[in-house]
């Protein structure tokens, strides 16, 4: 059974909401970067549903041409178009009894979007250069790293797809708000290249894991993936070490953490207040003249402060 590390407060929330809605038929739609885990989220709803025991298909939607993938989608006839020497089952048909996932739904062409929406409500379809019906029983679920709502609005996506799509919506949170979740990743990423490559187990050290911590990850639960293979291919000691991590996520972390490390401009303005009450003894009106702003700005400011900290 598929096993999604949740530590972090998002990712629980996220991993929640899915096995709920796992155990029912709805259509489910799952949004988050690239590289995020929105398959393994699939996977996760897929399962934990009735139609474990039945497959689980996938078909990627940005990487295929719009008639190529009509035709991956649902399938042709002999003859439907050049080329088409046999007839071919498509995904829908594969993923009878389990679960169509619908990579990047997002670049369904207007077309297909339209057969789609039928095999929703009506679940059935034709296959291209087809005129028998077949029936199809699959639980759809779509990912994208697009806004719907957005390409809804830009008549890029049909509504009424979206609203047959989006019963439940699950937001998958970017690595860089996982916080809690990332050294576990991490180990077990090192634990899962070490075998594969066949490299002495070892672990990730302090200052290894200090500039994991200290980066934006970009990519994602991914990226790090692809991090940790490097390092555990690189490395020749007994640990992994921060020599070992690619040289520009290292200086980027570095850069992250210098940045962090600087008070913003109304933390120094926040300490300068206080430094020169404290250098009047209190006297607001001497240190109002001294910081160069009035008395009614000065109380303002240190009201406004109160309830900051309050």
């Amino acid at each position: 059974m598929i096993e999604i590390v949740a530590l972090s407060d998002a990712m629980r929330e996220a991993v929640g909401l899915a096995e709920r809605v796992a155990s029912t038929d709805a259509n489910v739609l799952v949004s988050g970067e690239s590289g995020a885990g929105k398959d393994a989220l699939a996977a996760f709803i897929h399962s934990r549903s009735r139609r474990a025991a039945q497959p689980l298909v996938k078909i990627d939607c940005a990487t295929l041409p719009a008639d190529l993938l009509e035709a991956e989608l649902f399938g042709y006839e002999r003859g439907a178009f050049t080329g088409a020497s046999e007839a071919k089952p498509g995904r829908l048909e594969a993923a009878h009894g389990g679960t169509l996932v619908l990579d990047e739904i997002a670049h369904l062409s207007v077309d297909a979007q339209a057969k789609l929406l039928r095999v929703i409500e009506h679940r059935e379809f034709e296959r291209l250069g087809g005129r028998k019906t077949i029936e199809v029983d699959a639980r759809l679920v779509a990912l994208t790293n697009a806004d719907l709502k957005n390409a809804v609005e830009r008549r890029a996506f049909r509504d009424d797809l979206f609203y047959r799509l989006n019963v439940v919506h699950i937001q998958v949170p970017p690595l860089r708000e996982r916080a809690r979740d990332l050294e576990v990743l991490s180990q077990g990423f090192v634990r899962l290249y070490s075998a594969k490559h066949g490299r002495p187990a070892r672990k990730l050290s302090a200052e290894a894991m200090r500039f994991l911590k200290a980066y934006d990850f970009p990519g994602n639960v991914r990226e790090l993936a692809n991090i940790i293979e490097r390092a555990v291919i690189v490395s020749n000691e007994a640990q992994i070490e921060a020599g070992d991590l690619p040289e520009g996520s290292r200086a980027a972390a570095a850069q992250r953490a210098r940045r962090d490390q600087r008070p913003t401009l109304a933390e120094i303005e926040t300490e300068y207040i206080r430094e020169t009450l404290s250098a009047t003894k209190g006297n607001k009106a001497e240190a109002a003249r001294i910081l160069g702003i009035s008395r009614k700005n000065l109380y303002e400011r240190l009201a406004r402060e109160s309830k900051d900290e309050g």
